[in-house]
C-alpha cells in the first residue's frame, strides 16, 4: 500500500469518526430535549424547600452541559490536531510534485 493510499485510509477513518460524532450529538441533542420537556413540566418553585435548592438544582445540570461540551471540545481538538499533522506532513513531503494530494490548497489558512 502507497503512503498516498494510507493517508486516504486515515482521512476516511476520521471522516467516519466525525459522523458518528455527530450521531452521538444528535442522540444527546434528542436526550437534552426530553429532560428540558420534564424540568419545564416538573419542577417549578413549589418542588423546592428552599431558595439555595431552587438555584443549585439548575446549577447542576448545568454542569453536567458544560463538562459534556467541555469533552466534546477537547475530542474534536485532538482530531483536529491528528489531521494537521497528517496534512503537514503530507504536505512538506509533496511539495516537489504537482499540488499533493489535496491540490495545492493552503490548509493553514482555513482558520482565519
Amino acid at each position: 500500500m502507497s503512503r498516498e493510499q494510507s493517508l486516504i485510509l486515515m482521512l476516511d477513518a476520521a471522516a467516519k469518526m466525525q459522523w458518528n460524532i455527530a450521531l452521538i450529538l444528535e442522540a444527546k441533542a434528542i436526550e437534552a430535549e426530553k429532560v428540558r420537556n420534564w424540568t419545564l413540566n416538573h419542577l417549578n418553585g413549589d418542588s423546592f424547600l428552599t431558595h439555595s435548592d431552587q438555584v443549585g438544582e439548575p446549577l447542576k445540570m448545568h454542569e453536567q452541559l458544560v463538562e459534556l461540551l467541555e469533552g466534546l471540545t477537547r475530542m474534536e481538538t485532538g482530531l483536529c490536531n491528528n489531521l494537521k499533522a497528517v496534512m503537514v506532513q503530507n504536505d512538506s513531503e509533496d511539495s516537489g510534485m504537482d499540488g499533493g494530494m489535496f491540490g495545492g490548497m493552503d490548509l493553514g489558512d482555513m482558520g482565519k
